[in-house]
């Protein structure tokens, strides 16, 4: 527990900062909604004839009048994008960083094993994750609240719950880059993050291309199969998971057995 406090309090200031650029976005979305209502029935025919970037996003099968269909759009890329940065940017240089600052002589010389030093540090990473999208859940159903809008919580939950596992996913697979790393790099963690946007992007927009849907998390986090469905697609989930799940596995094999620089 003392490595896992020691992380948090590394990683506050960081936390703070992601939660409340985040928050606040999604905020001003939720707050400006009710003002926009009334003009989305032009903006839904404009947005239905832009071809191929309107399928990239999921626009063609959303309505932007209701606040579900607008908020699947505007607030899900702000969550998507931004959840998916922090939780890269979080794992990435986990257990590269103390080779990285010169620390890991000081780390290994206690009396605890290698296991319980990756179990810890990746506990870090989930718990700061927990806090930030728990903090963002409540802001949301309050400022929704806030501006008279009835909540929708069966497709709210659904989507906070997919964008939340995205930042798991993530975080697993750079946790696991980070143990193969001598220093640790933001860059890496940021375009692993925006790679995989891309490739949703690329596997809405051509047919030939839905197969890397299995490779991006954000496959399972398309606002317009959440709401057309009514549930996250489970072959997605499992496949994105258990890519998740071979990174944390890949952190231990290499860290246990890694010849540490100090």
């Amino acid at each position: 527990m003392t490595l896992i406090k020691h992380e948090l309090r590394q990683g506050k200031l960081s936390l703070m900062i992601w939660t409340v650029s985040i928050g606040a976005l999604l905020a001003v979305c939720i707050c400006l909604f009710p003002e926009m209502k009334g003009q989305m029935e032009g903006v839904n025919d404009v947005f239905a004839s832009m071809g191929s970037f309107t399928e990239a996003f999921g626009m063609d099968r959303l309505n932007f009048g209701t606040l579900i269909g607008f908020y699947a759009i505007e607030c899900g890329n702000v969550l998507g994008l931004g959840g998916a940065f922090f939780a890269s940017l979080c794992a990435v240089g986990m257990l590269s960083k103390e080779e990285k600052d010169r620390t890991g002589e000081f780390l290994l010389t206690h009396p605890v094993s290698r296991r319980r030093i990756v179990t810890e540090k990746l506990l870090a990473v989930f718990v700061q994750i927990v806090i930030m999208n728990l903090i963002i859940y409540v802001l949301s159903t309050g400022c929704i609240a806030a501006v008279g809008e009835e909540i929708p919580w069966k497709e709210l939950n659904l989507f906070h719950l997919s964008y939340f596992l995205l930042q798991m996913e993530l975080a697993g697979i750079c946790f696991g880059v980070s143990a193969f790393m001598r220093k640790g790099s933001a860059g890496a963690g940021l375009g692993i993050a925006a790679m995989m946007y891309f490739l949703n992007l690329v596997a809405n927009i051509t047919e030939a291309a839905e197969f890397l849907k299995y490779i991006t998390p954000f496959g399972y986090c398309e606002g317009a199969d959440i709401l057309a469905d009514g549930c996250l697609d489970g072959g997605l989930l499992a496949f994105g998971l258990t890519l998740g799940a071979a990174g944390i596995a890949a952190a231990y094999l290499k860290y246990c057995r890694k010849d540490i620089a100090v």
